[in-house]
Protein backbone atom coordinates (compact mmCIF):
# COMPACT_ATOMS: atom_id res chain seq x y z
CA UNK A 1 0.00 0.00 0.00
CA UNK A 2 1.30 3.15 -0.70
CA UNK A 3 2.52 5.45 2.45
CA UNK A 4 0.07 8.51 2.49
CA UNK A 5 2.09 9.52 5.58
CA UNK A 6 5.18 9.90 3.06
CA UNK A 7 3.16 12.64 0.93
CA UNK A 8 2.27 16.58 2.45
CA UNK A 9 -1.02 17.21 2.34
CA UNK A 10 -0.43 20.87 1.44
CA UNK A 11 2.90 22.35 -0.16
CA UNK A 12 4.07 25.86 -1.75
CA UNK A 13 5.73 25.40 -4.84
CA UNK A 14 7.02 29.16 -5.44
CA UNK A 15 8.82 28.76 -8.13
CA UNK A 16 5.63 27.51 -10.05
CA UNK A 17 3.63 30.10 -8.24
CA UNK A 18 1.02 26.65 -7.17
CA UNK A 19 -0.12 25.45 -4.17
CA UNK A 20 0.01 21.67 -4.33
CA UNK A 21 -2.28 19.59 -2.32
CA UNK A 22 -3.25 15.89 -2.04
CA UNK A 23 -6.99 15.25 -3.55
CA UNK A 24 -8.70 14.01 -0.94
CA UNK A 25 -11.80 13.35 -2.83
CA UNK A 26 -9.95 10.88 -5.09
CA UNK A 27 -8.69 8.69 -1.86
CA UNK A 28 -8.11 6.02 -1.23
CA UNK A 29 -8.60 4.61 -5.09
CA UNK A 30 -6.46 7.22 -6.38
CA UNK A 31 -3.07 9.54 -5.46
CA UNK A 32 -3.72 12.78 -7.08
CA UNK A 33 -1.55 15.76 -6.52
CA UNK A 34 -3.06 18.86 -7.66
CA UNK A 35 -1.25 22.28 -8.57
CA UNK A 36 -3.49 24.91 -8.15
CA UNK A 37 -2.18 28.16 -9.75
CA UNK A 38 -5.73 30.27 -9.63
CA UNK A 39 -7.75 31.30 -6.49
CA UNK A 40 -10.95 29.86 -8.28
CA UNK A 41 -9.00 26.83 -7.78
CA UNK A 42 -7.81 27.54 -4.56
CA UNK A 43 -11.45 28.60 -3.86
CA UNK A 44 -12.52 25.43 -5.28
CA UNK A 45 -10.41 23.16 -3.75
CA UNK A 46 -11.60 23.99 0.21
CA UNK A 47 -15.01 24.04 -1.21
CA UNK A 48 -15.38 20.63 -2.50
CA UNK A 49 -12.99 19.22 0.45
CA UNK A 50 -10.37 18.68 -2.12
CA UNK A 51 -8.47 20.08 1.06
CA UNK A 52 -10.01 19.58 4.38
CA UNK A 53 -9.44 19.28 7.82
CA UNK A 54 -9.01 22.64 10.05
CA UNK A 55 -5.70 23.15 10.02
CA UNK A 56 -4.90 21.98 6.67
CA UNK A 57 -7.61 24.78 5.31
CA UNK A 58 -5.54 27.27 7.22
CA UNK A 59 -2.08 26.53 5.65
CA UNK A 60 -3.97 26.29 2.31
CA UNK A 61 -5.54 29.78 3.00
CA UNK A 62 -2.45 31.14 4.27
CA UNK A 63 -0.39 29.89 1.17
CA UNK A 64 -3.05 30.88 -1.26
CA UNK A 65 -3.37 34.46 0.21
CA UNK A 66 0.42 34.81 -0.54
CA UNK A 67 -0.25 33.76 -4.30
CA UNK A 68 -3.03 36.41 -4.54
CA UNK A 69 -0.64 38.92 -3.07
CA UNK A 70 2.82 37.89 -5.02
CA UNK A 71 0.16 38.38 -8.66
CA UNK A 72 -0.79 41.89 -8.06
CA UNK A 73 0.77 44.17 -10.35
CA UNK A 74 0.80 47.15 -8.38
CA UNK A 75 3.58 49.44 -6.49
CA UNK A 76 0.80 51.36 -5.22
CA UNK A 77 -0.01 50.32 -1.36
CA UNK A 78 -3.88 51.22 -1.45
CA UNK A 79 -4.35 49.33 -4.67
CA UNK A 80 -2.33 46.64 -3.09
CA UNK A 81 -4.41 46.52 -0.19
CA UNK A 82 -7.91 46.44 -1.81
CA UNK A 83 -7.13 43.89 -4.21
CA UNK A 84 -5.41 42.09 -1.56
CA UNK A 85 -8.77 42.21 0.99
CA UNK A 86 -10.59 40.99 -2.17
CA UNK A 87 -9.12 38.08 -2.88
CA UNK A 88 -9.54 37.52 1.03
CA UNK A 89 -12.56 37.74 1.24
CA UNK A 90 -12.95 35.49 -1.76
CA UNK A 91 -10.88 32.49 -0.38
CA UNK A 92 -13.06 33.26 3.26
CA UNK A 93 -16.07 32.71 1.52
CA UNK A 94 -15.10 28.94 0.84
CA UNK A 95 -15.94 27.03 4.41
CA UNK A 96 -17.28 29.85 6.93
CA UNK A 97 -17.62 27.21 9.35
CA UNK A 98 -13.71 26.34 9.53
CA UNK A 99 -12.43 29.36 12.41
CA UNK A 100 -8.53 28.65 10.70
CA UNK A 101 -9.68 30.16 7.62
CA UNK A 102 -10.71 33.16 8.30
CA UNK A 103 -7.40 32.99 11.60
CA UNK A 104 -4.90 32.55 8.60
CA UNK A 105 -6.47 34.82 6.60
CA UNK A 106 -6.89 37.48 9.35
CA UNK A 107 -3.23 36.83 10.43
CA UNK A 108 -1.77 37.61 6.95
CA UNK A 109 -3.90 40.53 6.69
CA UNK A 110 -2.02 41.72 9.66
CA UNK A 111 1.08 40.86 7.76
CA UNK A 112 0.16 43.54 5.16
CA UNK A 113 -1.52 46.53 7.78
CA UNK A 114 1.90 46.37 10.09
CA UNK A 115 3.93 46.76 7.33
CA UNK A 116 2.65 49.53 5.08
CA UNK A 117 5.29 51.29 5.25
CA UNK A 118 7.83 48.86 3.65
CA UNK A 119 6.45 48.34 0.25
CA UNK A 120 4.36 46.27 -1.29
CA UNK A 121 7.59 43.97 -2.58
CA UNK A 122 8.94 43.30 0.74
CA UNK A 123 5.19 42.74 2.12
CA UNK A 124 5.08 39.84 -0.25
CA UNK A 125 8.36 38.49 0.67
CA UNK A 126 7.10 39.13 4.53
CA UNK A 127 3.96 37.01 3.42
CA UNK A 128 5.64 34.31 2.24
CA UNK A 129 7.77 33.68 6.03
CA UNK A 130 4.36 34.32 7.49
CA UNK A 131 2.71 31.50 5.43
CA UNK A 132 5.67 29.00 6.17
CA UNK A 133 5.29 29.86 9.57
CA UNK A 134 1.94 29.09 9.45
CA UNK A 135 2.61 25.71 8.18
CA UNK A 136 5.37 24.75 11.09
CA UNK A 137 3.39 25.41 13.75
CA UNK A 138 1.12 23.29 12.94
CA UNK A 139 3.52 20.39 12.27
CA UNK A 140 4.93 21.84 15.78
CA UNK A 141 1.50 21.88 17.31
CA UNK A 142 0.49 18.46 16.34
CA UNK A 143 3.02 17.04 17.65
CA UNK A 144 2.52 18.82 21.32
CA UNK A 145 -1.24 17.95 21.22
CA UNK A 146 0.03 14.43 20.50
CA UNK A 147 2.30 14.10 23.73
CA UNK A 148 -0.37 15.73 25.60
CA UNK A 149 -3.12 13.42 24.56
CA UNK A 150 -0.98 10.33 24.99
CA UNK A 151 -1.06 11.18 29.04
CA UNK A 152 -4.53 10.22 28.83
CA UNK A 153 -4.58 6.44 27.40
CA UNK A 154 -2.95 3.50 28.29
CA UNK A 155 -1.21 0.67 26.35
CA UNK A 156 -3.93 -1.40 24.50
CA UNK A 157 -6.62 0.85 24.18
CA UNK A 158 -9.23 0.80 22.12
CA UNK A 159 -10.32 4.30 20.53
CA UNK A 160 -12.92 5.42 18.52
CA UNK A 161 -12.35 8.38 15.86
CA UNK A 162 -14.94 9.94 13.65
CA UNK A 163 -13.99 11.97 10.49
CA UNK A 164 -10.41 12.73 9.48
CA UNK A 165 -8.38 14.73 12.30
CA UNK A 166 -5.44 12.86 10.35
CA UNK A 167 -2.62 13.73 8.93
CA UNK A 168 -4.60 14.48 5.73
CA UNK A 169 -6.47 17.06 7.72
CA UNK A 170 -3.17 19.03 9.35
CA UNK A 171 0.38 19.21 7.78
CA UNK A 172 1.77 16.09 9.77
CA UNK A 173 0.40 13.93 12.60
CA UNK A 174 -2.91 15.07 12.55
CA UNK A 175 -4.52 16.47 16.14
CA UNK A 176 -6.81 13.64 17.53
CA UNK A 177 -4.70 11.39 15.24
CA UNK A 178 -1.71 12.60 16.83
CA UNK A 179 -1.35 10.27 20.41
CA UNK A 180 -2.45 7.27 18.06
CA UNK A 181 0.67 8.02 15.69
CA UNK A 182 2.89 8.77 18.85
CA UNK A 183 1.01 5.53 20.67
CA UNK A 184 1.90 3.45 17.73
CA UNK A 185 5.84 4.22 17.57
CA UNK A 186 6.37 3.98 21.15
CA UNK A 187 4.57 0.09 21.30
CA UNK A 188 0.96 1.03 22.51
CA UNK A 189 -0.61 -1.38 20.60
CA UNK A 190 -3.69 0.82 19.98
CA UNK A 191 -6.67 -0.95 18.38
CA UNK A 192 -8.59 1.87 16.70
CA UNK A 193 -12.41 1.65 15.61
CA UNK A 194 -12.90 4.23 12.78
CA UNK A 195 -16.31 5.74 11.92
CA UNK A 196 -17.29 5.73 8.25
CA UNK A 197 -18.18 8.98 8.87
CA UNK A 198 -21.59 9.78 6.66
CA UNK A 199 -22.21 11.28 4.08
CA UNK A 200 -18.59 12.14 2.38
CA UNK A 201 -17.04 9.11 4.56
CA UNK A 202 -13.70 10.33 5.78
CA UNK A 203 -13.50 8.17 7.83
CA UNK A 204 -13.58 5.18 5.62
CA UNK A 205 -12.21 6.90 3.00
CA UNK A 206 -8.98 8.90 5.28
CA UNK A 207 -8.32 7.91 8.40
CA UNK A 208 -8.56 4.09 7.87
CA UNK A 209 -6.48 4.44 5.07
CA UNK A 210 -3.79 6.92 6.56
CA UNK A 211 -3.64 4.17 10.08
CA UNK A 212 -3.07 1.21 7.75
CA UNK A 213 -0.64 2.99 6.26
CA UNK A 214 0.86 3.44 9.01
CA UNK A 215 0.75 0.40 9.92
CA UNK A 216 -1.86 0.93 13.21
CA UNK A 217 -4.18 -1.58 13.94
CA UNK A 218 -7.80 -0.40 12.68
CA UNK A 219 -11.43 -1.32 12.28
CA UNK A 220 -14.30 0.40 10.01
CA UNK A 221 -17.59 0.58 11.54
CA UNK A 222 -20.55 2.59 10.25
CA UNK A 223 -21.62 5.60 12.43
CA UNK A 224 -24.39 4.04 14.51
CA UNK A 225 -22.01 0.92 15.49
CA UNK A 226 -20.48 3.57 17.89
CA UNK A 227 -22.68 2.73 20.88
CA UNK A 228 -22.35 -0.96 20.71
CA UNK A 229 -18.47 -0.91 20.77
CA UNK A 230 -18.38 1.37 23.84
CA UNK A 231 -21.19 -0.88 25.35
CA UNK A 232 -19.13 -4.03 24.95
CA UNK A 233 -16.23 -2.91 26.41
CA UNK A 234 -14.44 -2.35 23.49
CA UNK A 235 -13.40 0.91 23.44
CA UNK A 236 -11.61 3.25 26.18
CA UNK A 237 -11.81 6.55 24.71
CA UNK A 238 -13.16 8.42 21.66
CA UNK A 239 -10.86 11.14 20.44
CA UNK A 240 -12.32 13.78 17.67
CA UNK A 241 -10.63 16.99 16.05
CA UNK A 242 -12.65 19.83 15.80
CA UNK A 243 -13.77 22.62 13.60
CA UNK A 244 -14.52 25.23 16.07
CA UNK A 245 -13.81 25.31 20.05
CA UNK A 246 -16.56 28.37 21.50
CA UNK A 247 -15.05 30.31 24.80
CA UNK A 248 -17.73 28.20 26.97
CA UNK A 249 -16.16 25.16 25.46
CA UNK A 250 -19.05 23.61 22.84
CA UNK A 251 -17.05 22.29 19.98
CA UNK A 252 -18.42 21.97 16.75
CA UNK A 253 -17.38 18.83 14.53
CA UNK A 254 -18.14 16.56 11.75
CA UNK A 255 -21.61 15.65 11.79
CA UNK A 256 -22.17 12.26 13.81
CA UNK A 257 -19.55 13.51 16.63
CA UNK A 258 -22.65 14.40 19.28
CA UNK A 259 -24.09 11.16 19.29
CA UNK A 260 -20.80 10.00 19.88
CA UNK A 261 -20.15 12.29 23.09
CA UNK A 262 -23.54 11.61 23.89
CA UNK A 263 -23.21 7.65 23.79
CA UNK A 264 -19.72 7.96 25.52
CA UNK A 265 -21.48 10.09 28.59
CA UNK A 266 -23.79 7.13 28.49
CA UNK A 267 -21.16 4.59 29.01
CA UNK A 268 -18.80 6.09 30.73
CA UNK A 269 -16.19 6.53 27.96
CA UNK A 270 -13.72 9.71 28.36
CA UNK A 271 -14.75 11.86 25.18
CA UNK A 272 -12.00 14.25 24.27
CA UNK A 273 -11.67 16.88 21.57
CA UNK A 274 -8.25 17.50 19.74
CA UNK A 275 -8.27 21.52 19.70
CA UNK A 276 -5.15 23.70 18.43
CA UNK A 277 -5.56 27.05 20.10
CA UNK A 278 -5.71 28.51 16.42
CA UNK A 279 -9.54 26.68 16.64
CA UNK A 280 -10.21 28.16 19.73
CA UNK A 281 -13.07 31.36 19.14
CA UNK A 282 -13.28 33.95 21.77
CA UNK A 283 -15.41 36.02 19.67
CA UNK A 284 -18.21 33.07 20.07
CA UNK A 285 -19.59 32.88 23.17
CA UNK A 286 -21.47 29.44 23.00
CA UNK A 287 -21.84 26.86 20.62
CA UNK A 288 -25.55 27.77 19.27
CA UNK A 289 -23.77 30.95 17.96
CA UNK A 290 -21.44 29.05 15.37
CA UNK A 291 -23.13 29.20 11.95
CA UNK A 292 -23.40 25.84 10.69
CA UNK A 293 -22.94 24.91 7.11
CA UNK A 294 -25.27 23.31 5.28
CA UNK A 295 -24.02 21.25 2.04
CA UNK A 296 -25.78 19.65 -1.77
CA UNK A 297 -28.82 17.37 -0.73
CA UNK A 298 -27.02 14.95 -3.15
CA UNK A 299 -24.06 14.24 -1.02
CA UNK A 300 -26.43 11.98 0.53
CA UNK A 301 -28.98 10.42 -2.02
CA UNK A 302 -26.22 10.09 -4.75
CA UNK A 303 -22.58 10.89 -3.93
CA UNK A 304 -20.83 7.07 -3.96
CA UNK A 305 -23.49 5.32 -5.19
CA UNK A 306 -23.59 3.72 -8.59
CA UNK A 307 -27.23 5.02 -9.48
CA UNK A 308 -29.40 6.93 -6.97
CA UNK A 309 -30.50 5.22 -3.07
CA UNK A 310 -33.26 7.82 -2.25
CA UNK A 311 -36.56 8.59 -3.55
CA UNK A 312 -36.38 11.37 -6.55
CA UNK A 313 -37.16 14.94 -4.71
CA UNK A 314 -37.19 13.50 -0.78
CA UNK A 315 -36.30 16.41 0.88
CA UNK A 316 -32.60 16.40 2.70
CA UNK A 317 -31.06 17.64 5.65
CA UNK A 318 -27.28 17.67 5.69
CA UNK A 319 -25.39 19.77 7.99
CA UNK A 320 -21.55 19.70 7.92
CA UNK A 321 -21.05 19.75 11.28
CA UNK A 322 -22.90 19.72 14.48
CA UNK A 323 -21.99 20.76 18.41
CA UNK A 324 -21.14 19.04 20.89
CA UNK A 325 -21.85 20.62 24.61
CA UNK A 326 -19.42 21.51 26.49
CA UNK A 327 -20.63 19.18 29.72
CA UNK A 328 -20.74 16.08 27.43
CA UNK A 329 -16.88 16.74 26.78
CA UNK A 330 -14.00 15.49 29.09
CA UNK A 331 -11.59 17.01 27.98
CA UNK A 332 -10.26 19.61 25.96
CA UNK A 333 -6.37 18.84 24.03
CA UNK A 334 -4.16 21.85 23.03
CA UNK A 335 -1.02 22.43 22.31
CA UNK A 336 -0.84 24.35 25.58
CA UNK A 337 -2.08 21.55 27.76
CA UNK A 338 -4.83 19.46 28.37
CA UNK A 339 -8.08 21.52 29.31
CA UNK A 340 -10.77 20.46 31.52
CA UNK A 341 -14.54 21.92 33.26
CA UNK A 342 -14.84 24.58 33.51
CA UNK A 343 -14.18 25.62 30.05
CA UNK A 344 -14.66 28.91 29.96
CA UNK A 345 -12.18 29.28 32.65
CA UNK A 346 -9.82 26.55 31.37
CA UNK A 347 -9.77 28.27 27.97
CA UNK A 348 -9.07 32.03 29.19
CA UNK A 349 -6.21 30.68 31.03
CA UNK A 350 -4.61 29.33 28.01
CA UNK A 351 -5.53 32.46 25.72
Amino acid sequence: MTNILDYDTVALDDAHSALVIIDQTRLPNELSILHLTTQEEIHDAIYLLKVRGAPAIGVAAAYGIYLAAKNIKTDNYKEFLAKFNEAKDYLASSRPTAVNLTWALERMKGIVEMNMVLGVERIKELLLDESRAIQQEDIDTCRQIGEYGLTLLKKGDGIITHCNAGQLATSKHGTATAPIYLGHERGYGFHVFCDETRPLLQGARLTAYELMSAGVDVTLMCDGMAASVMKKGLAQAVITGCDRVAANGDAANKIGTLPLAIAAKRFNVPFYICAPSSTIDLATRKGEDIVIEERKPEEVTEMWYRERMAPKNVKVFNPAFDVTDSDLITAIITERGILYPPYDKAIKNIM
